[in-house]
């Protein structure tokens, strides 16, 4: 009954504060802006099925992606036993879905749905173990440039390499608890269903059936002293194994895993049209449009009062664009094909993106003191103080980034919005920009020629003539 009350003080505190963090982050996604979710739900689920849940993106680099999908099917599985040690921790059980699965055996072999269930959860547990190794290897041993770029020094590596550190100890305790049971299965001391004890037996399990005895089996030779540390390190094994996952729980609000969960959304939300075509700025284009005469000022125009364009802060630009800075997963793949990142320049998409997450967060932290309110907030900074104008003005919106990115984020729009604001409303820019922005205003074209843009075709119509 202890063991049952310190589990439930440990899950329900766990899930808790969990959710308390979760919730500060929805509220920082909820500091941007209205964005148009209108389209093909089925489309938006096909994206979300392929590239979220079956990592489509990921086989652009089939090294990295296989190593992942390793990772990804091991921790979707292992749910499977996390779901049992839940129900055997709060209603004080032992491998509650064994007496109900081992009576399903699959079809053409003498094998029980309960073996095979736990035998392939430690199968791709080992695979999950060795791709563990091969990431902290390319971190640290190989040092991947896309590792190595300023905005991972610091907080960011040590969270890729926590989160990896974490995984094997999450396996090793996966182990340490199916090992320990197996040897005293095997020694008619479990206290599994259906085994009093005196009566042994195996539970087949493909990797602890061998292992277990290999590592623990020379304990059961010391009787009962022995037993006692099996049991010992089989509740070791279980309690680690849950401790770590509620650990993790509680870590993700503050880690780029975050995108285990955001991804899903995040690619389901994602735009719809094509990448290459940029939003509109409506007040630009009636503009645009009263210049040309196509459309005349109506009479509630407001006329002299001059719009802000594009965005200063988080709360300028739009939700899903705050949503993509809390899924980005660090992987520093737009950076890699960004061809000003190739060449030199100051500009990485990826810290564009992880700068918008932190200066959301540090709002979101500034609104819990009480310091200001959301629809209030000014503590006098901006997104330019995280972002410099250098970086701006070296995206040369190829969408490189965005086609790169394997759960859809698209690091274009929040630069766009940037220089937007920077050029239309603050009326600031580049000094080479200038003579450009001029020459579209007087002639329509981007090129400073005396004539009008389209003289060319006055002439040829005078010509006919």
């Amino acid at each position: 009954m202890i063991q049952q009350i310190a589990f439930a003080i440990a899950v329900i505190g766990a899930f808790g504060f969990a959710f308390s963090k979760y919730a500060q982050i929805y509220r920082n996604i909820n500091l941007g802006k209205a964005y148009d979710t209108s389209g093909s739900e089925i489309s938006r689920m096909k994206n979300m099925l392929l590239v979220a849940f079956g990592q489509k993106k990921m086989f652009k680099r089939i090294i990295p992606a296989m190593l992942h999908m390793a990772v990804y099917v091991a921790f979707l599985i292992t749910q499977i036993e996390l779901l049992e040690i839940l129900w055997d921790g709060f209603f004080g059980e032992h491998r509650f879905f064994m007496p109900y699965l081992n009576k399903i055996f699959i079809p053409f072999t003498s094998l029980d749905l309960y073996t095979v269930t736990i035998s392939m959860i430690e199968i791709l547990s080992v695979c999950a173990f060795g791709a563990t190794i091969a990431f902290l290897a390319r971190r640290n041993a190989l040092k991947l440039p896309r590792f190595q770029m300023d905005e991972m020094t610091g907080w960011p590596k040590w969270d890729g390499n926590i989160i990896l550190v974490l995984e094997i100890i999450l396996i090793t305790f996966i182990f340490c608890m199916n090992g320990a049971d197996e040897v005293l299965y095997n020694t008619g001391h479990s206290h599994a269903h259906g085994v009093a004890y005196g009566e042994k037996g195996s539970y087949g399990f493909v990797v602890s059936q061998f292992v277990g005895p290999l590592l623990f089996g020379w304990l059961a030779e010391y009787k009962e002293l022995g037993y006692w540390i099996l049991n010992i390190i089989e509740r070791v094994g279980w309690w680690g194994h849950i401790l770590t996952v509620l650990g993790f729980l509680t870590y993700l609000p503050f880690s780029k895993h975050l995108h285990i969960m955001l991804a899903f959304p995040n690619t389901y939300f994602a735009p719809l049209n094509s990448r290459g075509e940029m939003e509109n700025m409506p007040d630009v284009m009636n503009e645009v449009k009263m210049m040309m005469g196509l459309t005349e000022m109506s009479a509630d125009d407001p006329g002299d009062e001059m719009p802000e364009f594009g965005a200063k802060d988080v709360f300028g630009l739009s939700w899903k664009n705050i949503l993509d800075s809390y899924t980005c997963t660090e992987c520093g793949r737009c950076s890699s094909v960004c061809p000003a990142n190739l060449t030199g320049k100051k500009l990485s998409p990826r810290k564009i993106v992880m700068d918008v997450r932190d200066r959301a967060d540090e709002i979101g932290r500034n609104i819990d003191a009480g310091l200001y309110t959301a629809d209030n907030y000014d503590d006098g900074k901006s997104l330019f103080d995280y972002i410099s104008r250098e970086e701006l003005h070296a995206c040369t919106t190829c969408n490189a980034c965005v086609e790169a990115c394997p759960v859809m984020i698209s690091p274009l729009e929040p630069i766009l919005k940037l220089r937007r604001y920077e050029i239309l409303t603050e009326s600031a820019g580049p000094g080479d920009w200038v003579p450009m922005f001029t020459s579209i205003e007087n002639g329509g074209s981007p090129w400073q020629v005396a004539d009008a843009r389209d003289k060319w075709a006055t002439d040829a119509l005078s010509e006919e003539k």
